[in-house]
């Protein structure tokens, strides 16, 4: 079997409105038990000749039976729209951004403050306690 991964995309868009390209891609890959998300972003970007950091790949899923996978492609025009548009975690997950620090508890008791309060204090109670955590 060879070591060949071959990487197709179908239902390719231009989303203007999001400033990106988005694609379904399909990897094929025998004799492997799936390509690395890296291998896949770099192949990406060099089909659509773009940085591979503008490129992410994510919801692949691995068919039964092996040697072929699928997911989604996106590939901004830009780092700042990668940013404005993509959700956190994939933009960490991509190295773009840090992952806040805070524990468990102090959600939970920032949570349970703000079920004392009323009204617009609510986001005033948040503010502040995001304020706090953040000299802490």
């Amino acid at each position: 079997m060879s070591d060949a991964v071959t990487i197709r995309t179908r239902k390719f868009i231009k989303n203007a409105l999001l400033q990106r390209r988005q694609m379904l891609v399909e990897i094929v890959h025998p004799g492997k038990a799936n390509a690395s998300r890296a291998d896949i972003k770099e192949a990406l970007a060099t089909m659509y000749k773009t940085k591979p950091e503008l490129v992410i790949a994510f919801g692949l899923k691995t068919q039964f039976g092996g040697g072929k996978s699928a997911g989604f492609g996106l590939i901004y025009d830009s780092e700042d729209a990668l940013k404005k548009f993509e959700p956190k975690h994939r933009v960490i997950r991509n190295g773009m951004a840090e992952a806040k620090e805070s524990s468990r508890k102090q959600i939970k008791e920032a949570k349970n403050r703000g079920k004392k309060i009323r009204g617009t204090g609510k986001s005033i109670a948040k503010h502040k306690a995001k304020r706090a955590e953040q000299e802490s």
